[in-house]
């Protein structure tokens, strides 16, 4: 008996979804499908890697470092995707590939300094407020730009594109028009080649939204309830 069998059936349905979305967006983008594991054991993660999953999402440090020496790293990305505070970089700097949640000039000393430590260039996205909400963290749209232009001067970071957490709605179409604006936002930083990368990222849509954010332009979606939820 396979015990991590609804981690098969989760997977499957997410992939047919994302493809049947993808299919109705403009944009005619690839996408890649990163699961955000804040909720999920270390066999799990191990087991849908097997799966065909190479990218994951920690949301706190504290999880991370829990799991990180069970974890099969073998052909797996490891991104964080949660609030960082500055006195846990150093904590990170040197387990994960890619940091999704740059938010203030503050933060990105501290990765620069982290990353110089290591002698890496740490890949970040910029994260966006898109919807203004004084809960969560990220940079006020209309200051995106400008901010990305001041973290392309540090020698240790390479901007690779923006994440954004769009509002909570109740209906699945209510999430387009921040997707929608979060894309055209993703172009005007792409378009200035901040740095020299083969592909921006724009990382947008979890569980209850990754159709939308697929509709809308995203090129990598974070699912994680979806993906390990397990059917009563």
């Amino acid at each position: 008996m396979n015990e991590f069998a609804y981690i098969d059936r989760n997977l499957e349905r997410i992939r047919r979804a994302a493809a049947d979305a993808a299919a109705t967006s403009p944009y005619g983008q690839d996408y890649e499908i990163l699961l955000a594991t804040k909720y999920a054991s270390a066999e799990e993660i191990n087991y849908a890697h097997k799966a065909g999953i190479t990218k994951i999402g920690e949301n706190r440090v504290q999880s991370l470092l829990e799991k990180y020496d069970k974890l099969d790293k073998e052909g797996l990305d490891i991104h964080f995707i949660g609030s960082l505070q500055r006195n846990k970089v150093k904590y990170i700097i040197d387990k994960v590939s890619m940091i999704e949640s740059l938010d203030s000039i503050e933060l990105a000393q501290e990765i620069e300094k982290q990353a110089a430590k290591h002698g890496k260039v740490m890949d970040c996205l910029i994260e966006i407020n898109i919807g203004d909400e004084a809960s969560k963290g990220g940079i006020p749209k209309g200051e995106a730009l400008a901010f990305a232009e001041a973290v392309s001067a540090f020698e240790h970071i390479r901007l690779c594109g923006i994440m954004t957490m769009a509002p909570k709605c109740t209906e699945i179409d209510e999430y387009r028009k921040y997707f929608r604006e979060s894309y055209h936002i993703f172009i005007d930083i792409c378009e200035k080649k901040l740095h020299n990368i083969n592909r921006c990222i724009l990382s947008m849509g979890m569980s209850g939204s990754f159709t939308a954010a697929l509709a809308e332009g995203a090129n990598l979606i974070r699912v994680g309830r979806a993906a390990f939820q397990k059917e009563e």
